[in-house]
């Protein structure tokens, strides 16, 4: 057992832990303290705007009538398996992979708790500029999003290697 949290892409998942710790910690700091839709502004191009979004990305099917709940909450516990699965899987030598899918793993079981909890996930980081705002996510999209940006950088990392072995 040991073998697994030390050989294997199971070592990083400490990450996938601090992701989904630091989400529902902020997201409790949030209900805690504000109402929901009030906003904080906190900078020029930064608020905090108390939401909850009933929908996958972007509200996508906010509006569906409720499926959207248990679908949502069934795919992305089916991808926290795969991810487990895949990271079992990996070698001692991969870093950057299992990284990107440690943070992806955080923070999709982040939204599946809300979506489990409370039937919708908690939003609270709203980014602007001018009148235009950047839909409000949280700390587990965030997460999210840095899992996907490593992947790419990982992609083209791998790519470049592969290329120089030819």
């Amino acid at each position: 057992m040991l073998k697994l949290f030390t050989q294997t892409g199971w070592r990083f998942l400490w990450i996938s832990l601090i992701a989904f710790v630091l989400d529902q910690w902020s997201k409790q700091s949030i209900v805690a303290s504000m109402d929901l839709y009030e906003r904080i502004q906190l900078t020029s191009f930064f608020n905090f705007t108390y939401v909850h979004n009933y929908g996958a990305a972007f509200s996508f099917l906010y509006d569906a009538g409720g499926w959207q709940r248990y679908f949502l909450t069934i795919v992305a516990l089916v991808v926290s398996g795969l991810i487990l699965w895949w990271l079992k899987q990996t070698e001692r030598k991969q870093v950057l992979l299992p990284v990107a899918f440690a943070f992806i793993l955080g923070g999709a079981l982040g939204n599946v708790y809300d979506r489990i909890a409370y039937g919708y996930v908690i939003d609270f980081i709203d980014l602007y500029y001018g009148s235009y705002h950047w839909p409000a996510f949280n700390i587990a999209d965030s997460a999210i999003f840095i899992g996907a940006a490593l992947l790419i950088i990982d992609m083209f990392k791998n790519n470049e290697a592969n290329e120089l072995e030819r």
